[in-house]
């Protein structure tokens, strides 16, 4: 057995619907099947000592080890999270032999820092935005009652009187959550896109930033609880369109309890192998968090092209919106027919299906991110924002209108285009198998007369997946490939393991060795594909450290010949 973490569930996660703890530990499924009666000894015990009776235990056994974790007021998360960590040292003396832990020392120990941590203003205001049905956001530093252009914002220990508020002030606005492997950050801003053409105010967070409208307010990877909560206390936030990555719902839950709406794009092999998400099936459970915060109220989309998530849907009570690339999927054929809504694509028509009635929308070649209608998979991000914003209120004009409008220069990183000297180049931030065949799949209806791929793989991706990719990519009709080290992405591997991978596969897939480059950095493998590049061409990059000089000498390139979309 070896522990991995203990830490703070601030929002609606795997184990609960509300705050607590989970301490995650890696071992066999022996060895947890005895770990969880003995943890669940030691926490009760502590727990009972300390004085807290109002508490939920829970285990859930995951491919690799258990999570364990209990509930705990919002007030004393990092003092429940040192109680698990006391539990660890417990359980690790009763089964392993190891010294065991003073227990009035912990208890000495836990009852100053749950005094330290204690704030029981924090502890009524939330009763009783519980009790008036008031959004509560809280974190370390702030708490702010209503959404958006409703909410107000105070320091967490500077709280004001809750009898002296006027509450009816505090009020919510549209939100909604997307969740997926692919096409989260593409969808995220579509979404907003449209929400904006419609003349509203919105606020989104995602992987690249935080921006309300089109002002960016920080440049990071904002797709957990935290990004949440900064867009949904803009004041000038008519709706909020958060992204909500796998990592920050592992690590801290959801940062929003509900919401309007809730999209999963689909699920797919990337980021396994990592605790919490070993296969597809706990990928899909990490995921499906955010159907929790539209059970009770608001729509769930999901893609009908997804299997796993068709299988999935069966699990929600709630209301179900779909949308395919296939207008004769089976699911959604089902689904209107018992008055239910989708979007679909109908050859090359993007159409809103509710019941019986079926209203188009636009030709996917009119969505500039499809290029024409190559980019399938971006025609699907595309129905996915469409069935997104008519969940919050949008209407079917301000949708069409949004779409058409939603330029590639909007959607930096993904499927990019820059034309150069009679070749093309397509830069995207796709990063695992299914994302990549995608890409390559769009680049081949694009017709190309010859076709290069820039690329590198992070050193954490296990063997076979990164196998798996460059089999895919050299299937796809390559004739050059230029791979990048990536040094920062090496991850515990050593310099050119990665590549010597990546290598071999290629040469085992039928790659003579003079059609394989490597280079250390990205800019310097775009480079080299630039120079080997004639009319007629096409350059695939997946730019995963996205810099800007990359990006910069495109744009000056393609922008010396007006060819920059």
């Amino acid at each position: 057995m070896k522990f991995l973490d203990a830490r703070r569930l601030t929002g609606p996660s795997l184990l609960f619907d509300v705050p607590g703890t989970i301490l995650d530990v890696q071992c066999t499924p022996e060895e947890a099947v005895r770990l969880i009666p003995v943890w669940e000894k030691c926490v009760r015990r502590m727990l009972a000592e300390l004085g807290w009776t109002d508490f939920e235990v829970k285990a859930v056994q995951l491919l690799g080890g258990v999570s364990v974790g209990f509930t705990a007021p919002i007030d004393a998360l990092y003092a429940a999270s040192e109680v698990n960590e006391w539990a660890w040292a417990a359980i690790d003396a009763e089964l392993n032999g190891v010294d065991e832990p003073d227990f009035d020392q912990a208890v000495t120990a836990l009852r100053a820092a749950i005094a330290e941590e204690a704030n029981p203003e924090l502890i009524r205001l939330e009763a009783l935005a519980a009790e008036k049905r008031v959004t509560l956001l809280w974190d370390d530093d702030e708490a702010s009652l209503g959404l958006g252009r409703h909410s107000e914002t105070w320091p967490v220990r500077e709280l004001p009187d809750p009898d002296a508020l006027d509450w009816t002030v505090f009020k919510d606005v549209p939100c909604a959550l997307i969740t997926g492997t692919n096409g989260k950050t593409t969808t995220v801003r579509t979404a907003a896109h449209i929400v904006r053409s419609a003349g509203r105010s919105v606020g989104f967070s995602s992987t690249d930033y935080i921006a309300i409208n089109d002002r960016i307010v920080d440049r990071d990877d904002w797709a957990g609880p935290g990004g949440a909560r900064n867009v949904l206390r803009e004041k000038g936030v008519d709706v909020g369109i958060l992204e909500t990555a796998r990592g920050g719902l592992l690590r801290r839950g959801l940062g929003i309890n509900t919401a309007d709406a809730a999209l999963i794009t689909n699920i797919a092999k990337d980021h396994l192998g990592d605790f919490g998400s070993q296969d597809l099936n706990e990928l899909l459970n990490c995921k499906w968090i955010i159907s929790r915060a539209v059970t009770q109220g608001g729509k769930l989309i999901l893609n009908a092209d997804d299997p796993m998530l068709v299988a999935k849907s069966r699990e929600f009570s709630g209301e179900l919106v779909w949308f395919s690339l296939d207008s004769n999927n089976t699911v959604v054929h089902t689904h209107t027919s018992a008055g239910g809504a989708a979007f679909v694509l109908d050859d090359h028509e993007i159409v809103f299906l509710d019941g019986d009635a079926r209203k188009s929308i636009c030709q996917d070649r009119d969505v500039p991110i499809t290029l024409g209608g190559a980019a399938r998979h971006n025609a699907a991000n595309a129905l996915a924002a469409a069935a997104l914003t008519w969940c919050i209120g949008i209407s079917l004009a301000d949708i069409r209108n949004g779409l058409m409008t939603m330029s590639q220069n909007a959607n930096p990183g993904r499927g990019n285009v820059y034309e150069i000297d009679g070749f093309r180049v397509v830069v995207d931030f796709a990063h695992n198998p299914e994302a990549i065949q995608a890409l390559l799949e769009m680049a081949s209806r694009m017709k190309p007369r010859r076709k290069a791929l820039c690329f590198g793989q992070a050193g954490d991706r296990p063997d076979d997946l990164i196998r798996e990719l460059a089999r895919s990519a050299w299937e796809s009709g390559l004739n050059r490939v230029f791979v990048s080290e990536l040094a920062k992405y090496h991850r515990g591997r050593e310099e050119g393991a990665v590549f010597a991978v990546i290598r071999d596969e290629l040469i085992a897939c039928g790659a003579r060795a003079d059609q394989i480059e490597h280079h250390m950095e990205e800019i310097e493998s775009l480079d080299a594909a630039l120079q080997w590049a004639e009319p007629g061409d096409l350059i695939v990059m997946l730019a995963l450290e996205r810099s800007p000089e990359l990006y910069e000498n495109l744009r000056a390139l393609a922008g010396s010949q007006g060819r920059d979309r």
